[in-house]
């Protein structure tokens, strides 16, 4: 863990940017509901890859290439359904669900890894379990503001809630190929997220219809190069993606990676805050209010207990 001492004042602004630049993403593409959500999901992986492309290209001609083995590709190939899976359905429940409750169950991925931690062989201590509980219990609360006025339904929950289950594969993915194989992050990153833009465009065409010849930009797979939507998804990929995910990744050099993932878990707040001021309007249902906060506080306190044992590592969106 780095000393506190050692942690310069401007990493704290930098975590502060990040965090806002990635909270503001799901009010973002909420407002983008013309385009379908699978095709949406799909435009801004493109963006980003092409953001991402100038430091694998980088990186990719200064590395040892023969040090990535064939398992490693398969691993990527992996990630990137998992991220494809990840960002399809949870801007699908952007449309089905209310900001606030999309972004709560997609940031519930700390409750998700308690739950599979059986599966995976590890032993949970009464503080994964504990945090788990209250997380879930929370979450159980907030379905009460179900089908209430406020936008709220359980399959737009759901998604999102899918959204978090499917990222746990892309986190852990992540994790083994840049701690243990040290992958570089850019040869990572680009063909995960190019990957992922593919499988959405294909999955978008088989179930939305869309094309990659449609005049109408909304239904085609390069629509976003249009000169009405090329602004959106520029920002999604230089807010969001650079100025968030990499600026996190570039504030791990200074702060513990525990408080860094605390500190995003505060994403549907400020998200719900950003929503609110972009269209003025904030669904919060009594329900809402009551459960949002536990699953808040259940996903921190697991975060919190995984922190014991990790001194170091890296986060990945």
């Amino acid at each position: 863990m780095v000393p506190k001492e050692s942690t310069p004042l401007h990493a704290y602004a930098l975590l502060a940017l990040a965090l806002l630049a990635v909270s503001s993403a799901g009010a973002v593409l909420q407002q983008m509901g013309e385009v379908p959500p699978l095709l949406r999901a799909s435009w801004r992986m493109q963006g980003t890859s092409l953001v991402l492309l100038p430091g694998f290209a980088y990186q990719w001609f200064r590395m040892d290439r023969s040090s990535i083995s064939r398992n490693d590709w398969l691993l990527m190939l992996a990630s990137s359904v998992f991220l494809a899976m990840h960002f399809g359905s949870w801007i699908w429940s952007l449309d089905n669900t209310s900001l606030v409750h999309s972004l709560l169950f997609v940031t519930s991925h700390p409750l998700v890894v308690v739950a599979l931690m059986p599966i995976l062989g590890n032993s949970a201590r009464k503080g994964h379990i504990v945090g788990a509980l209250v997380g879930f219990a929370g979450a159980a609360i907030t379905l009460g503001d179900v089908s209430g006025g406020d936008g709220v339904t359980l399959m737009g929950d759901m998604a999102a809630f899918f959204g978090a289950v499917t990222v746990v594969g892309y986190l852990f993915i992540g994790r083994h190929l840049r701690s243990e194989r040290e992958i570089p992050v850019f040869v990572y990153a680009f063909p995960v997220t190019l990957l992922a833009g593919i499988f959405l465009a294909a999955s978008s065409m088989g179930i939305e219809g869309t094309s990659m010849s449609n005049a109408i930009p909304e239904q085609s797979a390069i629509g976003w190069a249009e000169a009405a939507w090329i602004p959106w998804i520029a920002y999604l990929s230089l807010g969001p993606g650079l100025c968030g995910h990499t600026v996190i990744n570039t504030v791990l050099k200074w702060i513990s990676p525990i408080i860094v993932s605390i500190t995003l878990l505060f994403e549907p707040v400020i998200g719900g805050l950003i929503g609110w001021l972009w269209t003025g309007e904030l669904d919060l249902g009594m329900w809402t209010l009551v459960g949002g906060p536990l699953m808040l506080y259940g996903a921190i306190m697991v975060t919190l207990e995984e922190g014991r044992d990790e001194g170091s590592g890296e986060v990945h969106s």
